[in-house]
């Protein structure tokens, strides 16, 4: 019997014009599709012009100007539109998409679709379920106590996983699902019986521990920062904030 780590996943990733999921915006986007490990990945991108100006430190990010996405990107409200299908395509099909820190990019693009399409992300899961496998979370939960820094970047290494061209979402989101295949594998023993349906409830356990955790620490450094505990999507802001 075929594991879910050696099996169909989709995975999705977003470059953006900041990191506030509220109030930034999308300006790349890409869904891979890969049938077994080692097979050609499929991959749909999209290129958008948010609307408004992209911060250079974001450009500096992606590489994608104002210039550019003003020339080639398409309006925001189809994108979000075709994205959301393609990812409820996914789910029908019962394929788990990988994200890498999942409550950044699937919020961002509620807010996306709340913005430009008066709607939200859950209604296109409202039949089917979308099942998350972030890596980030798996990785934290699964090696708890390993030093260091967790971005993509630090995974792709600490796995042996080739990231080429980090920051472009084809590349970031191929990267993310090759890593939480490495991380299957390696953790096969207390992996391999879990569905994805399983792993989706538990990865939601384990970042609500994570986030309190990590809260904790800001706590004794003095810092008033907050760390949300949703996963694998933020519920909107109350209208006052």
């Amino acid at each position: 019997m075929t594991t879910w780590y050696e099996g169909p996943l989709a995975a999705f990733d977003t470059e953006t014009t900041g990191v506030d999921v509220e109030t930034d915006r999308i300006v790349s986007a890409a869904v891979v599709v890969q049938d077994a490990p080692g097979t050609r990945p499929r991959i749909t991108r999209w290129l958008v012009n948010p609307g408004v100006p992209v911060p250079e430190a974001a450009t500096a990010v992606h590489g994608l100007t104002d210039e550019h996405l003003q020339h080639n990107g398409r309006w925001p409200a189809p994108v979000m539109y075709e994205i959301a299908d393609q990812l409820a395509e996914h789910a029908a099909m019962g394929r788990p998409l990988v994200v890498m820190n999942a409550p950044f990019d699937l919020t961002l693009l509620d807010r996306e679709l709340r913005r430009h399409r008066a709607s939200s992300l859950d209604r296109w899961f409202e039949s089917v379920p979308l099942l998350v496998l972030d890596p980030r979370v798996l990785d934290k939960h699964l090696d708890r106590y390993r030093k260091g820094r967790r971005t993509l970047t630090d995974l792709c290494a600490h796995y042996d996983v080739v990231l080429e061209g980090a920051h472009d979402a084809a590349a970031d989101a191929l990267a993310a699902l090759d890593v939480v295949r490495a991380l299957g594998r390696r953790f096969a023993t207390r992996l391999e019986r879990l569905s994805p349906a399983e792993l989706h409830t538990l990865q939601a356990t384990w970042h609500a521990a994570q986030a309190r955790g990590l809260q904790a620490w800001f706590a004794r450094s003095g810092s008033e920062e907050t760390v949300s505990t949703d996963w694998p999507l933020r519920p909107e802001l109350p209208a006052a904030a």
